[in-house]
C-alpha cells in the first residue's frame, strides 16, 4: 500500500492486464505454486498478494472481487493457511511449506513445552490453554474466557499476533457475532484454531526431525530463487 493525502491507496496491476489474478482459486493456485504469500506489499519487489491483484478491487465488499474478502475465502476453505504469519502482518502458506514454518517457528517446541521452559508467557498460555477444550473460537470469545478485556489483561491483539506468528493458532474462518435472537450483526470477526486441526498433526509436525535453522534456510533460500533481487536481510525482516 501507499500512501497519498491520507489514503491507502494499493499496488498492483490494472483490471485488463493478463497477468492479474482474478479469483479465489487463481489466488490458491498461486499461493500453492510460490509456496508462501505476505497479503500486502513489503521489501521484496512482487513478493506480496497485493501486487498481483487488481488495484482497484479492493473494499468493494463482493466476495467475487475484493481482495479483502479473499482471506475470508481461502481461511474458510482451509487449503491454504491465512493469519498473521509475516513479521506479524497478514499473509498465507501452502499446505507444503507449513511444517517448515512450524518447525522454524516453534523451535522443536509444542507450545506446553515451550512454556514449561519458560520461552512462553503466562499470557500466551492462558490462550493456549482455552483450545485445550475448544477446537475453535472467535476472536471475542476468546478475549472474554482468557480475562482479556477492560478490567482484565492487556495487550490481546499482540498475543494473539504472536501466537500465529509461533504457528500454535491460525485463522479458521471470519464470522459475525450472533445476538440473543441468533440474528447476525455488525462486522466479521477471526475464528481461530490450532493449526493442527485445520492441516492435521502429521503435516505440522513431519518436519520437527529437522533443525528449525534447516527449516529456515529452506524458506530463505527459495525466497531468494524466486526473487533474486532480494537481499538476506530484507527477506529475513519478512520470515523471521
Amino acid at each position: 500500500m501507499i500512501t497519498e493525502e491520507g489514503r491507502w491507496i494499493p499496488e498492483g496491476l490494472e483490471e485488463d492486464d493478463p497477468a492479474r489474478i482474478r479469483t479465489t482459486d487463481e489466488l490458491t493456485d498461486y499461493i500453492n505454486e510460490v509456496g508462501f504469500l505476505p497479503m500486502f506489499a513489503n521489501g521484496v519487489k512482487g513478493f506480496s498478494m497485493e501486487e498481483h491483484v487488481g488495484r482497484t478491487s479492493w473494499w468493494s465488499g463482493d466476495e467475487a472481487k475484493d481482495p479483502w474478502e479473499w482471506r475470508a475465502v481461502l481461511a474458510r476453505e482451509g487449503n491454504v493457511a491465512y493469519g498473521k504469519l509475516f513479521s506479524g502482518k497478514a499473509g498465507f502458506i501452502s499446505r507444503d511449506w507449513y511444517a517448515d514454518f512450524a518447525n522454524y517457528r516453534r523451535d522443536g517446541y509444542d507450545f506446553d513445552s515451550r512454556y514449561e521452559d519458560g520461552k512462553a508467557s503466562r499470557k500466551l498460555k492462558q490462550i493456549m490453554d482455552i483450545f485445550e477444550q475448544e477446537n475453535e473460537l472467535p476472536s471475542y470469545m476468546i478475549k472474554q474466557a482468557a480475562g482479556f478485556g477492560r478490567s482484565g489483561e492487556k495487550g490481546f491483539d499482540s498475543i494473539m499476533n504472536q501466537l500465529q506468528m509461533l504457528t500454535y493458532l491460525t485463522i479458521r474462518d471470519f464470522r459475525k457475532k450472533v445476538n440473543k435472537k441468533g440474528e447476525a450483526y455488525g462486522w466479521s470477526v477471526a475464528v481461530y484454531t490450532r493449526p493442527e486441526l485445520l492441516f492435521g498433526s502429521d503435516l505440522v509436525r513431519k518436519n520437527y526431525a529437522s533443525t528449525p535453522a534447516s527449516s529456515l534456510d529452506r524458506i530463505t533460500t527459495h525466497i531468494a530463487a524466486l526473487y533474486p533481487d532480494a537481499d538476506r536481510s530484507q527477506i529475513l525482516s519478512i520470515v523471521k
